[in-house]
Formats: structure tokens, sequence, C-alpha cells
């Protein structure tokens, strides 16, 4: 008499084998999709060099339903999002009029205060997006790299 352990082995084996097959197939495919989506509630620093005598870089924080906080190089202002698995459009807010409280005298510079706004410019000027490695890229009249906020 047969044992069913015996008979029962190979159906075991072959569905066993049929699914860490398509183990192997969904697991990358759900990586890739990981890698691809938008990093929301993340601090996104620009990458460049900050302009004397600040340290201060422009930022960008995206929350899932559109507003946005922007960083600028004197200033911050809110602003919304519509984001698509590719193309973005970012419509900022208006520059307030008083200078941020935490900055110092002599920060905020005309050529800081300046960079302001040609970043709220090239900001509202994007019309995609890409990764690249961790950086977020937006693409635009003058493309801008942010990457995350290493704190």
């Amino acid at each position: 008499m047969q044992s069913t352990c015996l008979t029962q082995g190979p159906r075991r084996v072959a569905r066993l084998v049929a699914m860490l097959s398509a183990l192997v197939v969904v697991v990358p495919c759900a990586g890739a999709a990981a890698e691809i989506r938008f990093p929301f509630d993340k601090a996104l620093l620009l990458d460049a060099p900050p302009i004397r005598p600040a340290k201060r870089v422009p930022g960008l924080t995206i929350s899932p339903d559109g507003s946005a906080t922007i960083d600028l190089w004197c200033k911050s202002v809110s602003g919304r999002v519509e984001l698509g698995e590719t193309s973005i459009t970012i419509v900022p807010g208006g520059l307030p009029d008083a200078l941020p409280s935490m900055m110092s005298a002599g920060q905020c510079t005309p050529a800081r205060m300046q960079a302001d706004e040609d970043m709220l410019a090239a900001l509202s000027q994007v019309t995609a997006w890409r990764r690249e490695g961790v950086s977020i890229v937006l693409a635009g009249a003058k493309p801008l790299r942010f990457r995350p906020a290493s704190n």
C-alpha cells in the first residue's frame, strides 16, 4: 500500500515551484513600482550650494493631498501640486512681505531675495518629474534636482 504522503509529494513540489516562480516575477516588479513612487511627506532639498552667508537651501515637501510647503532661500510659501505618474504641476503661493523671524540680520540679502523669486518662477514652470537614484528631478525650463533631507 502506497502512502498518500508519497503520492502527493510531486504535486506539492510542483505547487511550491510554481509559487516560488511567481514570487521571482512579482518581487522585482513590486520593487520597481516602489522605486518610482513620489516621496510624499518627505523633505526634499535642492541639490545646490547655499548662498552665503546663510546655510539654507530651498526645500520642497509635498503631501498626498497635493498641499506643499516650499522653503526658499529666505522665505517659505505654501502651494498646490498636481502629480501624475510622470507629470507635475506646481502652483506656489505668493511671497510674504515679512522676512522669517528665524533669519538673523543680513541673511536675506537682495541676491537671496531675488533667488526666491527665481526659484518660484522655475517651480511654476515644471511639467514632469522623474527619479534618478534617490533624487527627484523636476523638468521644466530649468531642471531642478532635489534630494531627500538627511536629518
